[in-house]
Parts: structure tokens; C-alpha cells; sequence
């Protein structure tokens, strides 16, 4: 975990904000929160966001947090920059309610220093929204990280995951910074240890409200609940080829509602044979990945010639 924390001296941070796939996704069933218990591994790649940290030498009075709302004292400490166009308002943005939150712990638990410096927090986006890599989520968990060293708020990880799962159900992955089985809301974290793997990633243009999906009639929201055992021993139904029962619940009525993701899809299918690895959906959409056998994955030329193919953009990645 320690490799993606910042040095508090450094005025200039910079931090890769992974992408994410689900190998599998399974829902086991509905809480009496209004969630739903989900399963999953979750799998981080070397390809995502950046997240640029200038540490000002200007510095915010503590104190001040007592007159204020956690959201005006993080609006005192925080300027955002490069997040324009996802959020209209900068206190919409999982970046900002993730500081906020971070914030709001502090002042809960006493714990905030006498003094603590502005700082400009640059964008550089790659993901695209809407996708199941968990663009968003990596941002807020990246810059709680961050923020956390930063301002030498010396909250462990644990704590961290459990602040993040209140921005986000995808924001505790990326504070665990490795691959992972998940449970409850996705805050149920066991390490997995996979092998090495690369990925043809294929992004279309199309987005399914997340509500509407989990409120779909054909949502199968039922699926028998797996140990953490099974799950690590059965790692080879599910790594590269996708064996029954594992499989991703939101792909048939993603597939039913975006022909762009159903065509996506068809694609990598009709390479499987070539790859040996079977194609898939992310999360709850719109994103699709094909595992590839390294013998396939060293084939630039080849791979290449399958993105240039493809019906939307393509993207070949590997494991963090």
C-alpha cells in the first residue's frame, strides 16, 4: 500500500489513479440498507487517470474548521482543477466529497493539525465515465490517499477504506491499492494473489444509468453466495476463461439495453478462439475486456490490428 502514498515535503505529487476490471460479479442479494450484497474480484491495471498534487505554502488555521462546515473548510484547503466537464459543481465531484470526507473524520476524531496547507488538485483524464473501470472511484480513493499524507492525518488504511466506503462502494479497491476479492457493498476486502495478464479493453459509447439497472425485472439478484476459499481455489474458472457459476449478472440486460455494448462484446467473442480467453463486461457497463494468453499478448502487431478493427475505441492493458 505504501508505494502509492506521497511524500508530505514534496511541493509536486503525481499518482497513477488505476482502472479497474471485474473478473466476475454476482449479486447475492438485497440489504435491509436498500444496497445489495455483492461478490467479485476485483483486478487493478496499469492504465488510468493521473491526479496532480501542488502543495501550497499558503496554510489553513485548524481552528477555523470549528466555525465552518466540513464542506467550506474543505473549500478553504482544496482547489480542483481538470474536472469541468464531468461535474458542474466542484462539490459534486467524488474528488471533493472524497477530501471532504477525509475532513469530516478529522474534525470527528479531533485529529486535525494546527495548521494545514492548500492544495491544487490537476485531473489528467484518461477513463472514460460511465464505463465499470471505476474511474471516478479511483480519483476519490487516489486523493484520499494523498490528502491523507499530505495533511499528516495518519488515518490507517483500514480507516481510510472505511471513510472512502462512505463516498463510494468502488472507493475501497483502490485505497487497498491490489487485486482483491470483494464482498458486502465491495468493502469486504480479501488479497488475491493472480498471475500477470493482459487485457484487450474496448470502451463504447453508450451509458446505462446504474439505477435503472439495478431496478431491472430481469436482474438476477439471487446468486448463491461463494466462500473466500472457493473463490481463491477456483481462480482458474474465472481468470481467463469464465466457467460456470461464475459470470457478470448486468451483462444480459446491459447487452438488452445498448446495442453499441452488445456489438463491443460480439467482437471480442469472435477473437476468443485466438486468445483463449473469454470476453466479458465490467462492472455494470459499458466497458468489455478479453483476457489474452501471453503467446497472444507479445503480438503487437496483431493486437493492434484487432483494436484498429474493433467498433469503438480499443486499449491494450496488463495487471498492476
Amino acid at each position: 500500500m505504501t508505494e502509492n502514498m506521497a511524500e508530505p515535503s514534496a511541493s509536486m505529487i503525481t499518482r497513477l489513479s488505476p482502472a479497474k476490471l471485474n473478473l466476475f460479479l454476482h449479486i447475492t442479494g438485497k440489504r435491509a440498507d436498500g444496497y445489495h450484497n455483492l461478490q467479485t474480484v476485483f483486478r487493478l491495471l496499469d492504465w488510468g487517470d493521473y491526479l496532480h498534487f501542488s502543495v501550497s505554502n499558503d496554510v489553513v488555521i485548524s481552528t477555523i474548521a470549528s466555525e465552518l462546515s466540513a464542506n467550506q473548510f474543505c473549500r478553504q484547503l482544496l482547489i480542483l482543477d481538470g474536472a469541468e466537464a464531468i461535474t458542474i459543481s466542484i462539490e459534486d465531484n467524488l474528488i471533493f466529497k472524497a477530501a471532504r470526507a477525509l475532513l469530516a473524520s478529522a474534525i470527528q476524531s479531533n485529529i486535525l493539525p494546527e495548521q494545514l496547507a492548500k492544495v491544487n488538485i490537476t485531473l489528467d483524464k484518461h477513463l472514460p465515465m460511465g464505463a465499470g473501470l471505476g474511474g471516478g472511484s479511483s480519483n476519490a480513493a487516489t486523493a484520499m490517499l494523498v490528502l491523507n499524507e499530505i495533511w499528516q492525518l495518519n488515518f490507517t488504511c483500514d480507516e481510510l477504506i472505511k471513510i472512502g466506503a462512505t463516498v463510494g462502494a468502488d472507493v475501497p479497491i483502490f485505497i487497498f491499492g491490489q487485486d482483491a476479492i470483494a464482498m458486502g457493498i465491495g468493502e469486504e476486502l480479501t488479497t488475491i494473489e493472480l498471475p500477470d495478464q493482459q487485457y484487450l479493453v474496448l470502451t463504447p459509447n453508450a451509458h446505462v444509468n446504474t439505477a435503472k439497472l439495478f431496478a431491472h425485472s430481469k436482474l438476477q439478484r439471487d446468486i448463491a453466495p461463494l466462500s473466500v476459499a472457493t473463490i481463491q481455489n477456483q481462480y482458474a474458472d474465472y481468470v481467463q476463461t469464465l466457467t460456470t457459476p461464475y459470470h457478470n449478472v448486468f451483462t444480459p440486460v446491459v447487452t438488452s439495453l445498448a446495442s453499441a455494448v452488445a456489438d463491443a462484446l460480439s467482437y471480442l467473442q469472435g477473437l476468443e478462439a485466438q486468445t483463449l480467453g473469454t470476453a466479458r463486461m465490467t462492472g455494470s457497463g459499458s466497458a468489455v475486456f478479453l483476457p489474452l494468453d501471453a503467446s497472444v499478448a507479445t503480438n503487437k502487431k496483431l493486437v493492434a490490428k484487432w483494436i484498429e478493427g474493433a467498433p469503438c475505441k480499443g486499449y491494450l492493458v496488463g495487471s498492476l
